[in-house]
């Protein structure tokens, strides 16, 4: 290896030491809300139209995952722009560390519900309670590039997925047991990024 491609390669190396040290700040705080309204929305929808989504699984899980997608292209889009003006020249190192901490459970969230419906029904009643547990571990793999106080929204979702568990029957498929959940927790994440964007100047 040559000196130049050695340096080259340490100059990388301490790129991603800073990245994985810095404050994330590419989600924005505005977008973050949106996706709770559009939480609310969906519980709108699906106590107007999906009265009985034990019934229509596949119609539930187009719902909560269509709206889920949704709010990930939004987010992911804010995210681009705002790590390019805030991080500059560490913003691809920052987003791909980003991305990377929460793609697991992003995978598991979306790959779940098309497990649970080739099993039996029975169990489908489940999906809310583990969607809210599996974005709670998202979040807490996250919390190392993110504010401290992060650590409540994880629990926030945890709690949430829970207390659907626990209610052990199709009651967990209620519109209230996914609109609000996430409604609230997207509510509090934009409330943490925004006291921490005041805290840096660059609300």
């Amino acid at each position: 290896m040559s000196d130049l491609n050695r340096a080259l390669l340490d100059i990388q190396n301490i790129r991603r030491q800073v990245a994985a040290s810095t404050e994330f700040r590419g989600y924005g705080p505005l977008t973050l809300s949106s996706t709770a309204v559009l939480a609310l929305l969906a519980g709108v929808a699906q106590s107007q139209w999906l009265t009985e989504p034990a019934a229509h699984p596949q119609m539930y899980v187009a719902l909560w995952l269509g709206t889920a997608l949704v709010c990930a292209a939004l987010i992911g889009t804010q995210m681009m722009t705002r790590a390019n003006r805030l991080h500059s020249g560490m913003a691809d190192a920052m987003i791909r560390l980003a991305v990377a901490q929460f793609l697991p459970a992003a995978i598991a969230g979306t790959v779940l519900p098309f497990v649970l419906l080739r099993v039996s029904r029975d169990v489908f009643w489940m999906l809310p309670g583990l969607w809210q547990v599996i974005f709670s571990l998202g979040v807490f793999a996250s919390c190392r590039g993110l504010p401290k106080k992060m650590l409540l929204a994880g629990a926030w979702f945890l709690l949430t997925g829970m207390a659907c568990l626990a209610l052990g029957d199709s009651r967990a498929l209620a519109p209230v047991a996914m609109a609000v959940p996430f409604a609230g927790g997207m509510a509090m994440v934009a409330m943490v990024h925004q006291l921490s964007a005041k805290e840096g100047g660059d609300a």
